[in-house]
């Protein structure tokens, strides 16, 4: 998500802007002064150069406050968070850090557990007051860093300390992320199946805003609600060949709903293989394989004949079978019609749950390569589908193009996610859906101001 920045001089109005870090988890709230402030600060270009980073002011002399050590701003602000040894706070309740006295204000609050999560927030215009917007976690230890300035505008800073009590909800919300770990093709989507339902778009917001994935190398990617108990998360393109991928759930001790409180999962490890990409031109009746971008294979094949049309789209490997019995009682052909089979099939590559195959197909070499006869599979010769059957891993992407037959569905029959164009892949997010695609995470997170 791209953000702006804008700064103006000491006599102008509060300029204010909101960013969140990459895990979605910390806001960081920037404003310039509301009154003038008797500084001498030479003029020059500010850079805001990440998130955890100071503004800096440069061609100054030596008299300029923010140059000063922070003075200790105890007296300055107050703090609605338990204060006595022992007591602990109500997670429920949002938190607020207030100046108290009229001499100062807050510039800068973070609020941060043990665990690495930051609580987003949101500061008065005025820096009289900032506030949590997010849940607290329960049963968490939370490090609160608190940033004001005086009237001559020199800098204080203030480390709060508190723990928040247990949940008293006694329903728990864990995810269960897949695949199982391995090596997977670049097609793969990652998945995130939740023990109860969610339904409430805030509330789906809060869980995504946990569920983390990561990779090396770094792409843009976004989740997807398939229902109120799924979620599968997939780059805009491919995962690139040879990548790293981790899952994680920061929703341990987080409320979602007053009965609902988020609990421990366990983290995910992924890596990626060669990326193998099998192409299908049911018009042509040829299946080209490329690996890592470069054609390795053409082989003749045959798809769906009229009736039985093979689906257009991208599919992704389920699995692979040595030999399957296929029968045509399975997909619906009554049993001793013109269309029925009962047929011994060997090196069978699954597409679909529904029972579409890249499989040998012995009967068909005649057709193969000239006309399409199969009742939904794509057939090829045994030494072919021994090859293709050798070459391709769960995770690859196998593509059919020119086919009569419907597109395949992104969800409910294998993985169709990739037939989603990525507007709308983003819309079924509970975070991103309806806002402007962006750059990468760890560009957004970082801030760059057009010009004074």
């Amino acid at each position: 998500m791209s953000h702006k920045v804008f700064f103006r001089g000491a006599n102008a109005g509060v300029e204010r802007a909101t960013v969140l870090s990459p895990s979605g988890l910390r806001a960081l709230t920037l404003s310039t002064p509301a009154r003038p402030r008797a500084r001498t600060v030479a003029g020059c270009t500010l850079l805001v150069i990440s998130l955890g980073a100071g503004v800096t002011a440069c061609g100054s002399d030596g008299g300029n406050p923010l140059s000063a050590k922070p003075y200790d701003a105890a007296g300055q602000i107050s703090f609605n968070g338990p204060s006595g040894n022992g007591k602990k706070a109500d997670p429920d309740k949002p938190l607020q850090v207030t100046a108290s006295g009229d001499d100062g204000r807050i510039t800068d609050v973070t609020a941060m557990d043990a665990a690495g999560r930051y609580v987003t927030g949101e500061l008065a215009a005025d820096g009289t007051r900032w506030h949590s917007t997010s849940p607290l976690a329960a049963n968490a230890h939370y490090t609160v860093r608190v940033s004001t300035e005086n009237g001559d505008g020199a800098p204080g800073r203030k480390v709060l300390t508190f723990d928040t009590t247990k949940p008293t909800a006694k329903k728990s919300l864990s995810v269960k992320f897949g695949p199982d770990a391995g090596t997977y093709g670049v097609g793969q989507p990652v998945t995130a199946e939740l023990n109860t339902p969610v339904k409430d778009k805030a509330q789906r917001a809060i869980v995504e805003r946990a569920l983390r994935v990561d990779s090396v190398p770094a792409v843009e990617g976004a989740w997807h609600w398939v229902d109120d108990k799924e979620l599968h998360y997939r780059p805009k393109d491919y995962w690139p060949a040879h990548a790293t991928i981790q899952a994680h759930s920061n929703l341990d001790g987080v409320k979602i709903s007053d009965r609902l409180w988020g609990g421990a999962s366990k983290d995910l490890k992924l890596t990626t293989g060669d990326k193998i990409v099998a192409v299908t031109d049911a018009a042509s009746h040829e299946m080209t394989v490329y690996k890592n971008d470069e054609e390795i294979n053409q082989i003749p094949v045959t798809t769906g004949k009229p009736g039985f049309e093979t689906r257009n789209g991208v599919k992704v490997v389920l699995g692979k079978e040595y030999f399957v019995r296929m029968r045509g009682t399975t997909v619906g052909i009554s049993e001793g019609s013109s269309d029925s089979y009962d047929l011994p099939v060997y090196y069978a590559t699954r597409v679909t749950w529904s029972g579409e195959y890249v499989h040998a197909a012995p009967w068909s070499v005649g057709s193969q390569g000239s006309e399409n006869v199969s009742h939904g599979c794509t057939g090829m010769s045994t030494s072919n589908a021994e090859w293709f059957f050798d070459t391709v891993h769960e995770g690859d992407v196998v593509k059919v193009i020119n086919s009569n037959g419907d597109d395949m569905e992104p969800f409910g029959n294998g993985f169709g996610d990739w037939n989603l164009g990525w507007k709308n892949w983003r819309s079924g997010s509970a975070l991103v859906g309806g806002t402007p695609d962006g750059p990468r995470p760890e560009v957004a997170a970082r801030l760059r101001p057009e010009s004074l």
